[in-house]
């Protein structure tokens, strides 16, 4: 039943994602990389309280300094690009994914976050490849091009897991 649900939520979380037909204002790809980040940085730490499996620990302090540091770097081509940045701030529906995998515990956690990680990181990259190829503000452009290939390595990271 919890799978179901958490699959439910992974399908709603990718179809927030903005449509790839539309251009992204720098406003919105910088309000929703930082959303993502704050994800990524958020559900690593709930999975880093309880997992055992070291292949998962190792995996999710990377996803701490890695996606610390791409917040970093879209703030600074924001302000470069004189785009107004809000601190990060987790959508509804992320929020939801970090409370279903704060309540699994052992295993089950682990599992979810795993789950969870894989549909992200596929958005964080529909996210960065529109943004690279058709963002207005050259300075954001860029800094999504270069998070490309760290976003496509957790990807196949993850299909390793």
């Amino acid at each position: 039943m919890k799978i179901m649900m958490m699959s439910a939520a992974l399908g709603a979380v990718l179809l927030a994602a903005p449509a790839s037909a539309q251009v992204m204002m720098p406003t919105e790809y910088v309000t929703t990389a930082g959303a993502s980040d704050l994800y990524e940085i958020t559900s690593s730490q709930v999975v880093l309280e309880t997992t055992q499996n070291q292949q998962l620990r190792d995996f999710a302090q990377m996803m701490i300094t890695q996606h610390t540091q791409s917040t970093a770097d879209v703030k600074a081509a924001a302000m470069r690009s004189r785009v107004r940045v809000a601190p990060p701030k987790l959508m509804p529906l992320q929020q939801e994914l970090i409370t279903e995998l704060r309540a699994e515990t052992g295993p089950a956690r682990d599992a979810a976050y795993v789950a969870q990680q894989k549909a992200s990181h596929g958005q964080a990259l529909a996210v960065q490849k529109a943004y690279a190829m058709e963002g207005t503000a050259p300075a954001l452009k860029t800094t999504a091009a270069a998070i490309v290939p760290v976003v496509e390595h957790h990807i196949m990271m993850l299909k390793a897991m």
